[in-house]
């Protein structure tokens, strides 16, 4: 073999050589304008066209149709839903958090009509490490609620409650699935919720949460823990909650001073 065969062999093999195989081909990225233009002009939730159609449509193969669909659909542009088909992503639930004069958050009502199904109310004795995190004794009984939210309808988060007992006595599950819970402490325990240590982290669902959620599993969601305190003081809930990626987000109003850095 030739040196000059050699060279061109390697040249051959080496992806670098070649930067065209690594990029999107003609027609793919003509299927990709196409699908951008029909998201700009599309509300949040429009069904796309089989991908039959598409393929007639643009004159690409099938194969090419569903290499740019499944860009987009990592890209978090387009949902595939099982058996339904590809929509454009749906509107996201914008949860605002605005700074104060204290440098806390005020926390207004998220926006959409929100209801709940309890699937889990028990009570019983809160134990060690449920009593540290409520400032309770380890042998006073504890609520411990699970219910799924959901926003018009439709699935948006799972909560999981620690509840000191002694806190909302006579609590019943129908009090959990509609109505704003804050306002039914205010209103009918007399428990006024001041203040609250809340963290947030990215995770995926699990097989549970994503059957609760409707979505696939290791479908991304919005992880969410608060201790939240009442006037006096009083730890009066512990909450474990987590909210869809993919239609729940949070916005932050910032203020900046000479010591913002």
């Amino acid at each position: 073999m030739t040196s000059t065969d050699s060279s061109t062999d390697s040249a051959a093999a080496d992806p670098a050589a070649h930067p065209a195989r690594r990029l999107p081909t003609a027609k793919r990225d003509r299927v990709r304008r196409h699908l951008l233009d029909v998201i700009e002009r599309s509300g949040p939730g429009t069904s796309l066209a089989a991908e039959r159609d598409l393929a007639t449509q643009l004159g690409v193969s099938r194969p090419t149709v569903r290499a740019a669909v499944e860009e987009l659909t990592r890209s978090g542009l387009l949902v595939r839903q099982q058996g339904k088909g590809t929509f454009t992503s749906p509107h996201k639930v914008t949860q605002e958090m605005s700074g104060t004069t204290t440098n806390a958050l005020a926390v207004p009502p998220a926006e959409g009509d929100w209801t709940s199904r309890v699937i889990r109310f028990t009570v019983g004795p809160a134990g060690p490490p449920r009593a540290a995190r409520l400032g309770i004794g380890p042998e006073e009984p504890v609520l411990r609620i699970t219910r799924v939210r959901d926003v018009d309808n439709e699935p948006m988060s799972i909560e999981q409650l620690e509840l000191p007992a002694a806190v909302v006595p006579g609590l019943a599950p129908e009090d959990m699935e509609s109505g704003n819970f804050y306002q039914l402490l205010r209103e009918r325990f007399d428990v006024v919720v001041s203040d609250a240590v809340q963290t947030l982290e990215p995770a995926v669902t699990n097989p549970e949460q994503a059957e609760l959620l409707d979505v696939p599993v290791y479908a991304p969601i919005l992880q969410v823990e608060r201790t939240t305190r009442d006037t006096t003081g009083r730890i009066v809930e512990f909450v474990h909650a987590v909210y869809r990626g993919d239609r729940y987000r949070i916005t932050s109003k910032l203020r900046f001073d000479a010591s913002s850095g």
